[in-house]
């Protein structure tokens, strides 16, 4: 649902959540010079002057024990205006990044089988006795919070190859050598299988050939976010996917994102999958938790070691890496390949503390850094790293929009897909 903007234009999602709080901002103005639309009635809060210019019983109170009243209440007026005038600055400051002043956002896609997934699919299709979603969320309460983190970084690995259709979880056969899960960026960093493996062997047993794989990845991901996050990124995670019958390791190449890349080959990337700078931004904060091996930022570590001006990561914090990573300017290797946490302050919690590492230039990879080379991203990542002051829950309700909007990238459908009976093999293949 939409709500139509004073901007002119269809508002939704987290556009319609700033412009409330915009409408709250300027909706308590003055009758002259008002920030307020006419049909605000300032009578109706006893703080503020009405629009007949009487006082409200607040004020006639204030000014019968003061002898210098109508001076205090003529300077808190003037004041009040000048900080609603600053907030609305900086509400719209928001739109502007957020996409949503300039121009109406376009209308949003209905076409394609990724919007046809509907929350709530499973529901009644295994019976009263089976819920479908709370079978993986009881799988991902399980988990530690590195495999939950694991979780997260699975279902983005999943979608960004072939789409969401859980071919990140094929074994290698002799037909197919080489899937995806043993591809670079996902051998052997890739974790949290151990989870979707326990869930979908359970919905098997008591409801057999219903409950695809891709779609527990996806439940699972959705889980493991509001777990970490303590329940502030919560979200409905659509479903209705199949499972994919193709998997191949060299695609992984092309097609994830790697840690080295800079903002324009991230736009690329994330532009070939549907999804703009700003989902790019948003669902980087998913760095908040989790490790990652020093040989993906190995090569930042190298030229602070060797005296280089290339590498932008803050000196102390590139030191007590260098420690953790066996990093010299004679290690040719570039590091151990030890693994680190990649949040070091907040490593096992979902919020926004990532954004401020950004800010801060203690982030691991260069594709971290990268989004501080453009005007765009780098005013989302101010307003990410703001966020919990300004605007509370906009991240994380950001954040679970466009895990949604991903989880719809290049759905399988029954005519070119299947439900596996064992999410590591295609059907074909098991007995």
């Amino acid at each position: 649902m939409s709500t139509v903007g004073w901007f002119g234009c269809a508002l939704s999602g987290s556009r319609s959540f700033i412009c409330s709080k915009i409408r709250q901002i300027c909706s308590f103005g003055r009758s002259t010079g008002s920030l307020a639309p006419h049909n605000v009635r300032s009578k109706n809060i006893p703080w503020l002057p009405r629009r007949d210019g009487a006082m409200g019983y607040k004020q006639k109170r204030r000014a019968r024990h003061s002898s210098f009243s109508d001076l205090q209440l003529e300077h808190g007026k003037q004041r009040m205006i000048g900080d609603m005038a600053a907030k609305l600055l900086a509400a719209l400051t928001v739109l502007a990044l957020l996409g949503s002043v300039s121009s109406c956002p376009p209308k949003p896609r209905t076409d394609g089988a990724g919007y046809r997934l509907k929350v709530g699919y499973y529901k009644g299709k295994c019976g009263r006795d089976v819920d479908v979603e709370a079978v993986v969320r009881k799988a991902v309460s399980k988990a530690d919070a590195g495999v939950k983190a694991g979780l997260i970084r699975l279902f983005f690995h999943d979608c960004f190859v072939r789409g969401c259709d859980a071919s990140v979880l094929l074994e290698p056969t002799s037909g197919s050598p080489q899937p995806e899960k043993l591809g670079v960026p996902n051998f052997p960093s890739l974790r949290g299988f151990e989870v979707i493996d326990a869930a979908k062997a359970e919905l098997e047993a008591r409801c057999p050939g219903v409950v695809s794989c891709a779609d527990v990845v996806a439940f699972a991901a959705r889980d493991a976010s509001s777990f970490l996050s303590s329940g502030r990124a919560r979200f409905a995670m659509p479903a209705g996917r199949y499972d994919g019958n193709v998997s191949l390791a060299s695609e992984t190449l092309t097609d994830l994102p790697p840690p080295f890349a800079g903002v324009a080959r991230l736009r690329a990337l994330f532009a070939a999958k549907g999804l703009d700078a700003h989902d790019m931004v948003t669902l980087s904060g998913a760095h908040s938790v989790g490790r990652s091996h020093c040989s993906s930022f190995s090569d930042r570590l190298l030229h602070i070691a060797k005296n280089s001006s290339s590498s932008d990561m803050e000196p102390e914090f590139a030191a007590s890496l260098e420690k953790k990573c066996g990093v010299t300017s004679s290690n040719n290797n570039g590091s151990s390949d030890n693994t680190v946490v990649q949040d070091y302050k907040t490593p096992n919690k979902l919020d926004n503390q990532y954004y401020k590492n950004v800010l801060d230039h203690k982030v691991l990879f260069a594709s971290d850094a990268a989004l501080l080379d453009s005007w765009d991203t780098e005013g989302l990542v101010k307003l990410f790293a703001d966020a919990y002051i300004r605007f509370p829950g906009l991240w994380e309700k950001e954040f679970g929009e466009a895990m949604v909007k991903m989880g719809r990238i290049e759905v399988k459908t029954a005519a070119n897909g299947e439900i596996r009976r064992t999410c590591g093999f295609i059907n074909a293949n098991t007995y």
